[in-house]
């Protein structure tokens, strides 16, 4: 008889708690240190926080990944319950969690850990399609080799409208900052083979530069899988959400349009007005 599956996670697929509810997703938090006190992604901290903290001292978070030991006692439990693990994982590209994580599984059977090559709900959409094949009966390693195709197919991405947060984190330079807000120019940052990079810039008032982008991003959808696309943002105005969430329903049929707030480990990087589409594609994503 096979065993039961369960799907985790770690934090950073920014999974709402009507998902995670919903496909029984455990999370695994990543670490963040702010203030000189160590909080727990999407349990003791929230990006709010962050963002308050920020503006009334200029001190932004550092995060930090999850290791070896902690994650054999996220992952204990659930085996000695007698589950399979299909278990993902922020890009091994931007944090070692994937590394630890793996490390960890050999500690037990049938614990799989699948490299997302993503973050945000670009690993979101591998969770909640493993959820979904859970649901079907399949055996954790099958979704496990499954979801590593998928993986491939992802198309994630986002706009930034301020680079205040990159580039006090040390991910872009100050005069790409400079250049950027003296233009308004608003980059759009996409994750490819696992690494994050700008591929676009846009150029005007966010609002409308959010229409362009969507509009780019899902051109005639014929390269699209329509059964999910996620709407995820880091703390952008409602009407903005709410607008760019009935634009994507306007451009082609999806099945479910998820929106979703990125949790504290992305929005501290990317900061408040950042929002993206992100979905799985027919073909391979280069």
């Amino acid at each position: 008889m096979a065993k039961k599956v369960l799907i985790t996670s770690d934090s950073t697929t920014d999974l709402s708690p009507e998902l995670i509810e919903r496909y029984n997703v455990k999370i695994l938090p990543l670490g963040i240190t702010l203030g000189g006190n160590l909080y727990r992604d999407g349990i003791d901290i929230s990006p709010d926080l962050i963002y308050k903290h920020y503006a009334e001292h200029g001190e932004l978070p550092k995060t930090s990944a999850v290791n070896v030991e902690e994650c054999i006692d996220f992952f204990k439990p659930f085996v000695d319950e007698g589950y399979s693990i299909v278990h993902f994982s922020i890009s091994s590209e931007m944090s070692s969690t994937f590394n630890n994580c793996r490390l960890a599984a050999m500690e037990f059977e049938d614990v799989y850990v699948v490299d997302t090559r993503n973050l945000s709900t670009g690993g979101g959409l591998l969770v909640v399609s493993a959820g979904e094949m859970a649901n079907e009966g399949l055996e954790a390693k099958d979704i496990a080799e499954k979801c590593e195709e998928l993986a491939t197919r992802v198309d994630a991405s986002f706009i930034i409208d301020n680079l205040e947060f990159l580039h006090k984190g040390g991910r872009c330079s100050s005069l790409e900052a400079f250049g950027a807000n003296l233009l308004k120019l608003k980059p759009c940052i996409a994750v490819r083979n696992g690494k994050m990079g700008a591929i676009k810039k846009y150029r005007g008032k966010f609002s409308s530069v959010l229409k362009e982008y969507i509009n780019d991003m899902i051109g005639d959808a014929s390269d699209i899988e329509l059964d999910k696309i996620f709407v995820t943002h880091a703390g952008c105005n409602e009407e903005i959400c709410k607008d760019c969430v009935e634009q994507v329903k306007s451009l082609a049929p999806f099945k479910e349009v998820f929106f979703t707030r990125a949790g504290s480990t992305v929005s501290a990087h990317c900061g408040k007005d950042t929002l993206g589409v992100l979905f799985i594609r027919k073909s391979k994503v280069e």
